[in-house]
C-alpha cells in the first residue's frame, strides 16, 4: 500500500479465502509490475483500488471468485498476455468509468471467433458481466450465482450493454491459452 515502483515477479498466491481475504490488495500504488505469478482460489486473486501505471502480464488466474477488482480509482494500469480459468468472475468493478488496457489475454469464457487463424478472437470480450457488478453493490445477490435467470441477465447484457463498463475490453483476446 501507498508504494512506488514495486514488483511482483514468480509469486504463488493461493487459497486466500474471506471477506477481507486477497492475493495481492493493491491500494494506491503506481509504476509496478506484476508478472509470471500464479492466483489460485483466492477470494479475489488481484484488489486494486487508486492504482496508476501496474504492469500485469504472463499471470494465471485459476479457480478464483475474482481474479481481478479493479476499481474505478484505478487509471493507466495494463493488464496483458494473462490466462483466466475458471474464476466465478474474471474482471469485477465498482463504476462504469474505466482508463485501464485489457489486451490480448486469454479468457476460458470468451466464445468469440477467429476466422482468419490468427490466433487472436474477431470480437472484442468484456470480462466484467452485469451479474458481477450487481453482486459489487448487493453482496446477497451472490446466492443466485448458479441460476438460469443470472444466465439469461449476461446474455442480454453482451447483446446491449447498458451497465457493464464498455470500455472495459479485450479488443484482441487470445483463442489459445498462453505457455507460461
Amino acid at each position: 500500500m501507498f508504494s512506488k515502483g514495486v514488483t511482483m515477479r514468480s509469486n504463488r498466491f493461493e487459497e486466500s479465502w474471506g471477506s477481507g481475504a486477497y492475493g495481492i490488495l493493491m491500494k494506491e500504488i503506481s509504476d509496478g509490475i506484476v508478472e509470471h505469478n500464479t492466483f489460485l482460489k483466492n477470494t479475489v486473486g488481484i484488489y486494486m483500488e487508486g492504482t496508476s501505471r501496474i504492469y500485469v502480464s504472463g499471470n494465471t488466474f485459476k479457480s478464483n471468485g475474482w481474479a481481478m477488482r479493479v476499481q474505478s480509482s484505478c487509471v493507466d494500469n495494463t493488464v496483458t498476455k494473462n490466462n483466466y480459468f475458471s474464476n466465478t468472475f474474471d474482471v469485477g468493478t465498482n463504476g462504469e468509468l474505466q482508463l485501464n488496457k485489457f489486451n490480448e489475454n486469454y479468457w476460458d469464457k470468451y466464445d468469440g471467433y477467429d476466422l482468419n487463424k490468427d490466433g487472436y478472437g474477431d470480437v472484442h470480450y468484456q470480462p466484467v458481466s452485469l451479474y458481477s457488478m450487481i453482486v459489487e453493490k448487493i453482496p446477497a445477490a451472490s446466492l443466485l450465482l448458479r441460476s438460469f435467470m443470472v444466465t439469461i441477465m449476461d446474455k442480454a447484457e453482451r447483446v446491449i450493454p447498458s451497465i457493464t463498463p464498455v470500455e472495459l475490453k479485450d479488443e484482441k483476446p487470445l483463442m489459445k491459452p498462453l505457455q507460461l
